[in-house]
């Protein structure tokens, strides 16, 4: 009956006849086996359009003081844009098992470049970190490419394991001892934030295999004892850390970077001055373009610019997770999820400190802010879950029965193999011939030879968590 007041309530509400029409018309559509595909396209399409949009507004001043054409920053970026597009083609097409088999060598020659990118005269430094190569007039970071790769790798190791993830020694080893070294190269740059970021894939990889919550507790106390100690052996983070509690305290200093943020958002309101109309870009805002290009939203496009970003990311983790939820490929599942919480992870740490509610950090907006390196490697992500996206059940159906579709067949992709569960193996120990008049070992209740001891309440492996949380509802 409420459901018959509803819809004769809306009959005669025009207004709400028209917003039950959209509701359903969306919820139909998020039925179809694509739905998640296609959405994805379109997120990143906006994310990417928007961010050249303001990259070229934030830049333009800072772009003719440097090099005398407001365009110099903008066309590097359609640049980087392009080598993005290229890896996002290669991941949409690569298949799934080649990731599996070749991401410990992906992670070893990541590795590798973290330790030359060290080296005086290898590796380049910038802004006191020495975090770069620069090569023909290109520069790119390996630390990002290096969290990717410890994403595939690391979901391999997990779901290898997945069937020993109640012991201690084969959840965090050795997934932990690798991302301890990576902390290890990272710092020793020494860059604080990607050093977060690869945090944050590490606590997304444990979390969604299935780690207990006392060992998040464990991590989190880790992770703030450290935290307070690397901000107390250097000056630069302890000025930080102060300007983040009390900017006002040296506005002209520490505080003057967050202190201008904050002027920025405030003066753009509701709607904004305007795209390219604001101030904040003539020398007011340092990196304007880069780690605070969301204070130029804000500025120019008000809160509602702001409200449309934070709509994109949200959708971008909604339809992650969907495509974790919705896959049966365990590998699938935990690298999605991951990957989806590192680049939304890492976009609410950039606003968060952009709008005074965490320290500064230093990373970017993905597929936002300018740069190299921060732009390819989202681009990359986005490919990875265009890929998984192909991959659910359903999305196979269709695309082995009706075809592979317009974009399909436009970007020329190859049709998704459905997953197989690996075969069980059977134990090669000969079974013991029992004398006669013997009590057999089912009758007398004792557990068969080869199998293992269960955990009371365990779950069992990568995906558990996410299958206990909205993978089967």
């Amino acid at each position: 009956m409420a459901t018959a007041a509803t819809k004769s309530a809306a009959a005669r509400d025009p207004r709400r006849r028209a917003g039950v029409t959209v509701l359903s018309t969306l919820t139909a559509w998020l039925t179809r086996p694509l739905a998640s595909f296609h959405l994805l396209l379109a997120v990143f399409g906006l994310l990417t359009v928007f961010g050249l949009v303001m990259v070229l507004s934030a830049s333009s001043v800072d772009s003719f003081n440097r090099d005398g054409s407001s365009y110099s920053v903008f066309v590097k970026q359609v640049m980087y844009c392009g080598a993005g597009l290229v890896l996002f083609y290669i991941a949409v097409r690569a298949p799934v098992r080649l990731l599996r088999r070749y991401s410990l060598g992906i992670l070893a020659l990541c590795l590798g470049l973290l330790v030359l990118v060290l080296i005086p005269g290898v590796g380049t430094e910038l802004n006191g970190a020495r975090s770069w190569f620069f090569v023909a007039g290109v520069s790119f970071q390996p630390v990002e490419f290096a969290k990717i790769a410890f994403a595939l790798w690391g979901a391999h190791v997990l779901v290898t394991k997945r069937g020993l993830m109640t012991q201690y020694r084969h959840l965090l080893v050795p997934v932990v001892p690798a991302a301890l070294l990576m902390f290890t190269l990272v710092m020793m740059q020494p860059d604080l934030g990607s050093t977060i970021t690869l945090f944050v894939v590490l606590l997304a990889l444990l979390w969604f295999a299935g780690a207990p919550l006392r060992l998040f507790l464990v991590m989190a106390l880790g992770a703030v004892t450290g935290g307070i100690v690397l901000a107390m052996i250097a000056e630069y983070r302890m000025a930080r850390l102060t300007s983040f509690l009390d900017p006002a305290s040296d506005p002209s200093g520490s505080g003057y970077q967050a202190m201008q943020a904050l002027f920025a958002l405030a003066d753009g309101g509701l709607v904004g001055r305007g795209l390219g109309q604001g101030w904040s870009k003539w020398q007011y805002l340092p990196n304007v373009h880069n780690d605070y290009i969301f204070a130029v939203i804000g500025e120019e496009l008000g809160f509602i610019g702001c409200a449309v970003v934070l709509m994109l990311y949200a959708t971008t983790a909604y339809v992650g997770m969907r495509i974790a939820f919705r896959n049966t490929d365990p590998f699938i599942r935990l690298v999605a999820a991951t990957l989806t919480t590192w680049l939304v992870g890492q976009a609410v740490i950039n606003i968060g400190y952009v709008v005074g509610l965490l320290p500064t950090t230093g990373l970017p907006l993905p597929l936002i802010s300018s740069g190299g390196s921060s732009v390819v490697t989202s681009m990359l992500v986005f490919g990875l879950l265009a890929n998984f996206a192909r991959h659910e059940p359903e999305a196979i159906a269709a695309l082995r029965s009706l075809g592979p579709g317009r974009v399909g067949k436009l970007l020329r992709l190859p049709t998704p193999a459905p997953y197989r569960p690996p075969a069980r193996r059977k134990t090669s120990r000969p079974v013991p011939r029992t004398r006669p008049g013997a009590k057999s070992s089912g009758a007398s209740g004792t557990r068969r030879s080869g199998a293992e001891p269960r955990a009371r309440g365990a779950r069992s492996g990568p995906g558990s968590r996410a299958q206990t949380r909205g993978g089967h509802r």
